[in-house]
């Protein structure tokens, strides 16, 4: 069995700290570096549920996608809710290890995992790495569906492949257009309009679209937009982290055991649709 300093390293070359945004705070958060790890849990949140899944599973070391401190602090008192989440981790002898937009970089990353769970073949980033001479790493990915699709289709296949949440799939354009490529980024992507549109995309799924950087992307081109809820578009990476990190253990012979929660952390709970557009809209 691994100590946690050996798994960390395992983490820290799969997703290099030294490649997350300068704002960004990844890596451990909390644990001891020679304590033994045998079970590790993936999460895209550090939310109170999931800590408590990791202290149910046994698990010795919890990896999220998202940060639980993204700016400093001065107290991990427990009567704030991130400070009970590190009491709960510690008091059970599990540590916490951060990969966000290290993660959301890398080769593979977030976006490939999103391409990957709708079928989608990879061919670079929409936003390229400009310290890779690959050309693999980077923000986003450029994609091509096996056979051309309609908008119509590439949504309800967003909404059949992706983890279901209370807001579903939204999409913006002509339902009948053909899609031959498509843009996708893991998590908020309504930055990289620009990207999109150089790179000639027909569609662009995404998460966190707002009303009027969408609004305008939609009157500046015909391109298509899909937008899914935040955590369902991360979420696949817990899976091919979850793979990766068995992938190192098995090279090791460490004998890891992981595992990826299944728990929706999405804040939005509750969805009920308005009343059909052609009623008109309230006096």
């Amino acid at each position: 069995m691994p100590v946690l300093s050996d798994v960390i390293t395992a983490l820290d070359t799969l997703w290099p700290r030294e490649r997350a945004e300068q704002w960004d705070a990844v890596g451990p958060v909390c644990g001891d570096p020679d304590a033994e790890t045998g079970r590790v849990l993936f999460a895209v949140d550090p939310v109170q549920e999931i800590a408590d899944e990791a202290v149910a599973l046994g698990a010795g070391l919890l990896v999220t996608h998202h940060p639980l401190y993204l700016r400093g602090t001065t107290s991990v008192a427990a009567d704030t809710f991130k400070g009970r989440v590190v009491h709960t981790l510690i008091k059970h002898d599990i540590a916490l290890y951060v990969a966000h937009t290290n993660a959301d970089r890398a080769a593979p990353g977030v976006s490939d995992a999103l391409a990957g769970a709708l079928g989608l073949r990879v061919t670079g980033p929409l936003v390229p790495d400009p310290d890779d001479p690959a050309g693999r790493r980077g923000l986003g990915r450029l994609c091509e569906p096996d056979q051309p699709l309609t908008l119509a289709e590439l949504t309800a296949l967003a909404a059949e492949r992706l983890p279901a949440t209370a807001q579903g799939i939204r999409s913006a354009g002509d339902p009948d257009r053909p899609i031959r490529t498509v843009a996708v980024c893991g998590g908020s992507g309504d930055s990289l309009f620009a990207e999109v549109r150089a790179a000639g995309a027909d569609a662009f799924l995404t998460a966190d679209l707002r009303h009027h950087p969408a609004s305008e992307a939609r009157e500046h081109s015909p391109l298509a937009l899909v937008d899914a809820a935040h955590w369902a578009t991360e979420w696949p990476w817990c899976e091919q982290a979850a793979a990766q990190l068995d992938a190192v253990s098995q090279r090791h012979g460490w004998g890891l055991r992981t595992h990826v929660s299944r728990r929706v952390t999405d804040p939005w709970r509750i969805h009920h649709p308005s009343r059909h557009p052609s009623e008109g809209a309230p006096n």
